[in-house]
Order: C-alpha cells, then structure tokens, then sequence
C-alpha cells in the first residue's frame, strides 16, 4: 500500500469494479418513477434555500430522497449525538448512556463528533435522516453539479486535503463548531471502501473532540439487497456518479443500515481514541483488501 504523505492522505485500493451489480433488479417503469421522484425531491430542496440547514426540514428531505430512490433506511437508534446535547447544542436529556460520559456533555452543551465508515455517497443521507448535524467534506465537492450546492446549503464544511498547512485551522474550526454544541459529521476514513472494515481511520479530526472535550459517536453503516449483504451502493475510485446513481436506483429490495455504537469521551490521545472508534465501526468483519 502507498505510504501516507501526511494525516489526511489516502489510498484505498477499492475500484469500480468492487461494486457488484444488484442481484435483484427493480423493474424499468420502477426506475423511471424513482428518477421522477428524485427530480421532484431536489426541486424541493433547491426551493429551501438557507432553511434546508434547519434540522427537521434537512431530516424530512434526507428521507425523501432515499424514499425517491426506493432505499429502506433501518436504524437501531433514534439519535446519534449524545443524551444531554443534540445537532443544534440544545439539552435534551440528563439520562446515561453506555460506553459514554454524558455529565460532561450535559454540563457543557457540547456537540458529539460522528464518526463512520465510508461505502457510498448515500451514507450522508441515510446519516442526516437520523439526525441531522454538520458534514466534512473534500473540497472537490463544492464544485460538483447540483450536489455541490445543497451541500453548501447544509452548512458544509469544505476540506482541502491535499494543503497540510490549513490541517490546523480545519481541526480548529471542528473544535469551535464541537464548543458552540453543533454535531459534526465525518468520515475518518477519507474516502469510500466496499465494505464495512475498510481504510483505517485518519486521527487528525479527533484532536478536534479532545480539544472541545467533546464526546465521539462511532457509527456502523451496512448495505444489504433483500437481507444479503451488497455492494452495489458503494461509490468507488474513478466512477462517476451518475454510473453509480443508475446501478443505486436500478436495486430492487436496497437497504442501509444504520447502527450507532457507544459513544466515546475525547479526553485521551487522539491516536488511541482513532484506533477505538475504528475498533468499534468495523466489528469483526474482515477486509475486502488486504
């Protein structure tokens, strides 16, 4: 594997050809109907304009469209920041919660860094449909067509990975978004795997938890068609995303699965806490690569 140029490089060898076709496919007059429906969708959120950020309007339109494209959304949790803060930095609850230190959260108003594995450009969706919080991303995302600007819309922060000097103020700008109670939403392993257990997790964005005494919310997102395991919603390598939107709406019986884990306290280094979220995402599944 090639070596890692600093925290935010990346290689993964996943490619295109990772993502199997679905083994079931949805009738043609079915795939029309979900382009249809996803059209109407995006209409509706471009008419949000800077309303689209507010959580409940984000949550109903990330459901709309896995709705559009006929993905079932499972998940084993109604929240993913936690008890005592939500997306918004508001306190919710004073109850416990396993694995966690919610006095501190509760005591501080701080958000809660989501942190997941990375398969398919749907997890975003499937993500902010739970609960909506504030998304890192790549800079090349800003510039792509219609999606570039909703993400802007949402309150995306844009990245630069490949400019190891602005790697200090992005970790800052986390931290301060973390301090003023806002959830944010990352991928530590900076680019999408066919499967659960795929790159190891980055450690730069976890400084940001530990400099905000922020609690980390690990998060395990899984694709299965009709109960099976399936990679035809993974979003790989050089593929284009109208490629993968064709296979994405073309699966019949696709479901995202979204199961968050106990959170972590970011009072230890950011090494060890990187290497227990990544302990805690991948599970025992095996790699795809090795």
């Amino acid at each position: 594997m090639t070596a890692l140029a600093h925290p935010w490089s990346v290689h993964a060898p996943c490619t295109p050809r990772c993502a199997a076709p679905p083994t079931l496919r949805a009738r043609p007059c079915d795939v029309a109907r979900r382009y249809a429906a996803l059209a109407a969708t995006l209409a509706r959120v471009a008419l949000r304009g800077a309303a689209l950020a507010a959580p409940e309007v984000l949550r109903a339109q990330a459901h709309g469209a896995l709705a559009a494209l006929g993905i079932r959304l499972e998940a084993t949790s109604a929240r993913l920041s936690v008890p005592g803060t939500d997306a918004g930095g508001e306190h919710t609850s004073t109850g416990t919660h396993t694995g966690a230190r919610p006095d501190a959260a509760t005591r501080t108003g701080v958000g809660t860094l989501i942190v997941a594995n990375h398969i398919s450009w749907i997890d975003v969706l499937a993500l902010l449909a739970v609960e909506p919080a504030t998304p890192l991303a790549k800079r090349e995302v800003r510039w792509w067509p219609v999606v570039g600007a909703l993400a802007g819309r949402l309150g995306t922060r844009f990245i630069d990975r490949e400019n190891l000097r602005q790697l200090p103020s992005a970790v800052a700008g986390v931290a301060g978004l973390l301090r003023a109670g806002h959830s944010v939403l990352t991928f530590p392993q900076a680019t999408t795997w066919c499967t659960v257990a795929g790159g190891r997790f980055r450690r730069a964005v976890f400084q940001a938890a530990i400099d905000a005494g922020a609690p980390v919310r690990p998060v395990t997102l899984s694709y299965r068609q009709y109960g099976a395991p399936s990679t035809c919603a993974a979003f790989l390598g050089e593929e284009t995303f109208g490629a993968s939107l064709r296979r994405v709406a073309g699966a019949s019986g696709l479901t995202v699965h979204v199961t968050p884990h106990p959170a972590l306290l970011g009072r230890t280094d950011r090494r060890t806490l990187a290497a227990a979220a990544q302990r805690a995402v991948h599970g025992r599944e095996l790699p795809a690569h090795g």
